[in-house]
Formats: structure tokens, sequence, C-alpha cells
């Protein structure tokens, strides 16, 4: 191996650029070449490259203390967890180091309530096609996707996958004896970057009511303001969930998720039924305590709302100008996109020769994720960058 990229093992495929620093919106590599990055590590540098809230919370808690593990109290987690508690749903906080943790802690909380309450049967968690929750051998088997759980043996039981907008189908899961929550995306990302309706959102809740069975929302990408909104959620009165899942721009960029949870669902989480070495770690508890201070402020998400609405005009503008390449604007808030008439892989990669980053999801999208705090003058260069590219883009038959 004369390369020593061949030492990683090959699960990714990433384009030859290499990037050396961040600033604000924007990516630079060692010559200087400046990209526009309006996909934000997947929906998670929140708020932009080396923002210096951040950086100043970093640097002074590593010249402090890094780890002590949970045998011991982390006073900047107790803070964040109070901060979390008081602008959500949540009675109690579990910290995680990603977003797939921080679905299995939701999972097994989940089927925790219902053996504590002396309906052991319940384990069944309902999900929807398109779904993604991660990538651990529970979350895939959550998720459902054959492509993810290919190669990785039998099927878990205890997941229930329906078509997305099968109401029916909906209706009779719920009501199995072996129900136990259903675990929904209000925003799915690699699903195609869709947005359930209002209404389905308050559906699920009062099913889940109706059959005494938990909601479990999975916001580690669409929640901590990229809908314009702390979570998504939020838009529908009457929809909280009972458990949720945050990661990604939680952290800014520093790696930790948080499963959230009502004290009912929490109580029975007892010593020895969850752990994590690093979660909750003083480096990550001291960035996130300065994430939520900026992103939790209303001003900041009125912005976020604000510019929303500029992005989402620019790109139905692109719609319009393209017909014969575009179908519409999908998605909610900054997690967003073009839904494409073919796989806009070449497309994406069109945008990045012309400095510009993007991603793509499931069902031919092209999938836009910037981070929150950027400004009309980003989104007319993007905009721009995406309507050269959409002209000189080739659909293949």
């Amino acid at each position: 191996m004369t390369d020593p990229r061949q030492h990683i093992m090959p699960v990714y495929r990433p384009p030859e650029e290499v990037f050396v620093e961040g600033k604000g919106p924007y990516l630079f590599t060692e010559d200087g070449t400046r990209s526009l990055d309006f996909i934000a590590g997947i929906a998670v540098t929140a708020l932009g490259h080396a923002h210096p809230a951040l950086v100043d919370a970093l640097r002074d808690q590593a010249g402090k203390l890094w780890h002590t593990s949970n045998m011991f109290r982390v006073p900047a987690a107790e803070q964040l967890a109070d901060k979390i508690c008081r602008d959500t749903f949540a009675d109690r906080v579990f910290f995680t180091n990603s977003g797939t943790e921080a679905v299995e802690c939701a999972i097994k909380t989940a089927r925790k309530y219902h053996w504590a309450n002396g309906r052991e049967e319940r384990i069944d968690i309902i999900t929807f096609t398109g779904a993604f929750h991660g990538r651990s051998l529970g979350a895939i088997n959550a998720g459902g996707n054959p492509k993810y759980l290919e190669g990785f043996g039998p099927k878990l039981s205890g997941f229930v996958h329906l078509e997305w907008g099968d109401h029916e189908a909906l209706k009779e899961a719920a009501a199995s004896p072996t129900a136990a929550a259903i675990f929904v995306e209000p925003v799915q990302g690699e699903g195609g970057v869709r947005a359930m309706p209002d209404q389905c959102l308050i559906g699920l809740r009062e099913l889940c009511n109706a059959h005494g069975i938990l909601m479990i929302l999975d916001e580690v990408q669409c929640g901590m303001g990229r809908t314009g909104k702390l979570f998504a959620h939020d838009w529908v009165e009457g929809a909280e969930p009972d458990i949720l899942c945050a990661a990604k721009g939680i952290g800014g960029g520093f790696p930790f998720g948080a499963c959230l949870t009502t004290e009912a669902c929490a109580e029975h989480m007892q010593p020895g039924s969850h752990g994590s070495t690093y979660g909750g770690n003083p480096l990550a508890m001291a960035v996130g305590n300065a994430v939520w201070d900026i992103i939790a402020n209303e001003d900041f998400l009125a912005e976020v709302r604000r510019v929303s609405g500029t992005l989402a005009q620019g790109l139905k503008s692109l719609a319009d100008s393209h017909p014969d390449k575009v179908e519409g604007v999908t998605g909610k808030g900054l997690l967003t996109g073009l839904k494409m008439k073919a796989d806009p892989k070449s497309l994406q990669g069109l945008c990045r020769e012309n400095n510009l980053l993007v991603g793509v999801a499931g069902a031919n999208v092209l999938r836009l994720a910037p981070p929150l705090i950027i400004t009309d003058e980003h989104v007319r260069e993007a905009t721009g960058i995406i309507d050269a590219a959409l002209t000189e883009w080739v659909l293949l038959a």
C-alpha cells in the first residue's frame, strides 16, 4: 500500500479535495481555493466553521480537563441538561457521542418503559420507508433499508417497517399488542429531504395516546434550529414526543448527541441500564453549552426562518427556470433541496467543481443543509452556482 488512504477502511468515497481550514460558511484547501459549504458536514456545523464562541469554549476547557467518565459529576453536563429541559418538552437527558447512540438509547428507553409497566411483550418499534436512523445494528434495523442491512446477518426482531403514508397499515400496527413506539423523522434527510405534514405528526401523537405507546422523534438532522424552530416538531402544537434523538448540529461540529425524554420514560433507566464512557464529557459539554446558548435564542431562530424564505424563493426560481431537469423544491427550512428528474450525483460534482459543496439524498434529491448563519448573499452565491451547473448538466437516460 503506497497510498496512505489505502489504510482507511474503504466505506467512503471522498473526492480529491482536501480542506485544511474553515471560516463561517466557507472551506479552504491548502492552495487557498475557497468553497461555499452548503452541506455543513451533513447538517453538523450549524454555526459555520471556527465560530469564535465555540473555539473559545473548546480552547478554554481543553486547558483544564478532558475526561473523567460518568463515574464523576460533570457540572457543564448538568448545566446543559438544565437548559435543554428548560427549553423543550424533556425532563431528562442522556448525553451520547453520536446520533446513532442517541437512537440506541431511545429504543432501549422505550422498551424498558413498557417492561417496567408490566407490558414486556411491547417491543415493536414502528418505522417508515425512507427512514435513516444511523449505522449501528439496532439503527439499521430500525431504518429497514435493505441496502444497509445486507451482509450483517438476519434482521433483528422487534422492528415493523411501514410504507410512508400508508395510514391503514399504521393504524393496524399501532393497535398491535406488541407495539412499543412509533419512531419517525419529522423531516427525513437521507430519505429524500421529505417533511412530514403537520396533520400527520398530530395524528401520530393521537395514535400513540390512543394505544398507550410512545412517540419517538429522530431530530438528529432536522433539529437544532435547522427548520427555523429549535426542533422541527415545535412547528406543530400537539406533536410533542415522549423521546427525542438529537445530535449533529447540537455540537456545532464537535461530536456529541443527546436522548431527551419525559420523566415517565426516564424514571425506569436506573444505574446499570445504560451508559457511555465518553458521553457528556467536559469538552463536548463546553461546546454544547455555547451552541445551545446561541441557537436557542429566538432572535437567532427568527433570522434562520427569514433566510430560509430567501433560499426557498431561490430554489423555486431554479425549478421554474429548469423544468426539464427539476421536479420541485423539497424539505423545510435549511434542510431542503431540489428533487431532480435524474440521479443528481453528477450535478453535485458540477457544483463542487464550481466551489459549492452540496449533498444528495434518496429519491434523486440535491440536498442542501447549509450552516444556519448564512446570509442572503450566500444564498445568491449558491443559487447562482446551481443555476450554472443545471444549465451544464446533462440528464442520462
